[in-house]
């Protein structure tokens, strides 16, 4: 019974909540001029569906994601063996892409090394966002002392410079077996150390530009209104804060996950990121420096880097064209 009578009461807040914002006239007249009202998303997807950029980046990234969940279906050869009777041959009708000094075949390890570059952004991208919400909603909502406390937090985590942060970070963990209970050795514990990085020193500009969000949102009428009505704050937080406060920081973490794919790759580069097992373009990439140096094979830097550079392209330019539709400004 006593369930019932609350779903009952929400119920009722809901329509109050609503009618309270605007009125209810004004609301029947705004209803009637207009037609049926169109959500935001709505309209942002009428524009997405009109900007070629985002037909083209999310054909790279579905290409990209495809090729990382289900990599039999663009090769069927072993990236892992090498035969040196075949080592550093140039492209050809066999070997598209070449092979390498060890004699592994570059387009077989470039296609499964999109698997590990993307699950790193992706994972990277989802703890960054998470944190970073749930930081800035308490900075914003909660204000005084605990805005305080965090955006200090913040702001230390902020001034380290990236590059710096994951040679010290990475090089501790690099040599532990474990960390609270988790491994840190084999392919998924380096895919951990490499997101853990991320997520520890990416999550300030996520919870700068939700924080600024939720104070945006605080003084609109629906809120007031809510709160007038005698709407708990978990509640007013839950339905009117966040939904409306976090359209910014999903559109800004979409770009981030093509830097984040950049930063896994850069720190592979210079042996710290990703290494063996592991597949990455950052790994293949560190491991063609000898070839580079001696001016030989060639190939097997640009395939991989070309791979890399296509996928950050891809994410960069489907999240600016998300912003554009989320940004009534640009319309």
């Amino acid at each position: 019974m006593s369930e019932k009578k609350t779903q009952t009461d929400d119920m009722r807040l809901d329509q109050h909540e609503a009618v309270a914002a605007v009125g209810p006239a004004q609301a029947h007249d705004v209803q009637e001029a207009t037609g049926p009202s169109r959500s935001l998303a709505a309209d942002a997807w009428r524009s997405l569906r009109s900007n070629p950029l985002f037909w083209i980046s999310a054909s790279l990234i579905t290409l990209f994601v495809l090729m990382a969940a289900v990599p039999g279906l663009f090769t069927g050869a072993d990236p892992n063996q090498g035969i040196l009777a075949r080592r550093n041959q140039s492209p050809s009708a066999e070997y598209w892409f070449g092979t390498d000094a060890q004699g592994y075949d570059v387009y077989a390890r470039s296609v499964y090394s999109a698997r590990a570059s993307i699950l790193v952004g992706t994972l990277a991208t989802l703890g960054t966002l998470l944190v970073g919400s749930v930081l800035g909603l308490i900075a914003g909502y909660a204000g005084g002392w605990a805005d305080s406390i965090i955006s200090r937090i913040g702001d230390i985590f902020f001034a380290i410079p990236l590059l710096l942060a994951g040679i010290v970070f990475l090089t501790s963990l690099g040599q532990q077996e474990e960390f609270l209970g988790l491994p840190l050795q084999g392919y998924l514990g380096i895919i951990l150390q490499v997101v853990a990085f991320v997520v520890v020193f990416g999550w300030p500009s996520i919870m700068r530009l939700m924080r600024s969000s939720v104070i945006q949102v605080k003084p609109n009428d629906y809120v007031q209104a809510a709160r007038a009505l005698g709407a708990s704050p978990l509640r007013i937080v839950r339905s009117h804060v966040l939904p409306n406060a976090m359209a910014p920081a999903i559109v800004v973490s979409t770009i981030n996950l093509g830097v984040y794919i950049a930063v896994e790759a850069t720190l592979s580069f210079l042996g710290i990121g990703l290494r063996p097992p592991a597949l990455s373009w950052g790994v293949m990439i560190n491991d063609s420096l000898n070839q580079l140096r001696s001016g030989a094979a060639m190939h097997q830097l640009y395939f991989p880097a070309l791979f890399l550079s296509l996928t950050v392209l891809g994410f960069i330019m489907f999240g600016d064209a998300v912003r554009d539709a989320f940004d009534p400004k640009s319309r």
